[in-house]
């Protein structure tokens, strides 16, 4: 089975090679498989174990197969993962499924369907970005027109472009918010309910970015802005993820212990 699951996974990275030309920001979300076995020590095998679920396997397939159909490689991580939990969770002791189970998100982020499924998400951050970086400069004094994409702040024209949609890095901000996640939350309900709250922090970490990027070009320069700077920001914007998600973890942990500890809470 292992063998199958290294020839699946090298099958969904190479059937479709458009995400190549962003590689530098696209191959770093390998590291969510790592990442996952890292996370999950101790790796306790039970000496005695049944044979997968048959649901769990067909329900792998169909999903595997109607990725093939559809061309989209999320279904297709979808049925890699559902046929990576079938194998292990009847090797692993009881007791660690249910902790185990919510690191599937990061071997379902190893694979690049964002980069190749989700280009409406990457069109809605380039747009929502540049409303919100146009907001923040109007608020600033600044005079801001803005249309679609494009902005003009105080006749410097900024134009937020694919590069700048996040899209590439989205996975790879995913996966340190999922890290801070289970590391923070892993032993709260608040974890699953974080999840979605990833995506919202990733596009506040993506327009804190636009929001930089052309503060800097007003500042300096468009070449100073799109030069190092640029590429640094792309950097900076896991940091930022990763800052943002553990203060917001944080506190929600520290708020639901205080009211467990308060009885006068309820």
């Amino acid at each position: 089975m292992m063998i199958s699951l290294a020839i699946l996974a090298v099958f969904i990275w190479l059937r479709d090679l458009a995400w190549v030309s962003t590689s530098d920001d696209t191959l770093p979300i390998l590291v969510a498989l790592p990442l996952f076995v890292w996370i999950g020590v101790p790796w306790n095998f039970r000496s005695e174990y049944e044979s997968p679920s048959l649901t769990s396997l067909v329900w792998a397939i169909v999903i595997f197969v109607a990725g093939i159909a559809l061309n989209m490689t999320f279904l297709l991580a979808l049925g890699w993962t559902i046929l990576l939990w079938s194998w292990l969770s009847v090797r692993i002791e009881e007791k660690r499924r249910s902790d185990l189970i919510k690191l599937l998100v990061l071997p379902l982020f190893a694979f690049p369907w964002i980069a190749l499924d989700a280009d409406r998400i990457g069109w809605w951050f380039r747009l929502s970005g540049a409303w919100a970086t146009a907001h923040v400069f109007s608020a600033a004094g600044f005079q801001v027109e803005q249309q679609g994409t494009n902005l003009l702040i105080d006749h410097l024209p900024i134009s937020v472009e694919v590069a700048c949609a996040g899209l590439n890095t989205l996975q790879s901000m995913l996966i340190a918010g999922t890290f801070v996640n289970y590391t923070i939350a892993g032993h709260t309900f608040y974890y699953w309910l974080n999840i979605p709250v990833l995506f919202l922090m990733s596009w506040v970490s993506n327009t804190i970015r636009i929001i930089g990027i052309s503060a800097a070009a007003l500042a300096v320069s468009s070449e100073f802005a799109l030069g190092p700077f640029h590429i640094w920001g792309g950097w900076a914007i896991l940091v930022i993820m990763f800052a943002l998600c553990w203060v917001l973890f944080s506190l929600e942990v520290r708020g639901s212990n205080k009211s467990k500890m308060d009885p006068h809470a309820h």
